[in-house]
């Protein structure tokens, strides 16, 4: 099994979302970054949550023979990062900024409301205003994606 397979199956099997999951250059650092899934009610994520994780990974990870010196789990933050097309669904509504993987005329970068995912000929479209400008990116042409956190 896929070693990124393993986490999210160990992740979402204990009732959780994987958000993101990153490894250092030869996979010595593993750092997951776990959420409540969408239905859930918005409470967070907590320590007691990213050490009941932790536990479970590191079992899993003894018993699959997986060789890591480090394993970080954490919350993804008020920044959380927008990886999977139901993330651009469910965070439809809220500020984000985006990097683009090749840029719209001479610029990469863009920040604006969210207004979602729609599909044109079989393409998933992000949608994104920017004052009273519509932008719509492949999804695919995305290389970033952020939340933009309201303090």
């Amino acid at each position: 099994m896929q070693l990124l397979d393993l986490i999210e199956t160990t992740v979402v099997g204990l009732g959780y979302e994987l958000v993101e999951f990153e490894t250092s250059p030869r996979a010595r650092l593993l750092r997951v970054f776990i959420d409540q899934p969408e239905n859930a009610p918005k409470s967070g994520i907590s320590v007691e949550d990213c050490a009941a994780v932790s536990n479970q990974l590191s079992r899993v990870f003894m018993v699959e023979n997986v060789d890591y010196d480090r394993l970080e789990v954490s919350s993804p933050g008020l920044d959380r990062a927008l990886v999977k097309a139901a993330d651009y669904r469910r965070f439809a509504g809220q500020e984000v900024q985006l990097k683009l993987r090749v840029p719209l005329g001479n610029q990469r970068n863009f920040s604006g409301m969210l207004e979602g995912l729609q599909e044109e000929d079989g393409v998933e479209m992000v949608c994104l205003r920017m004052n009273e400008t519509l932008h719509r990116f492949t999804l695919e042409n995305i290389d970033r994606a952020r939340l933009l956190p309201k303090y």
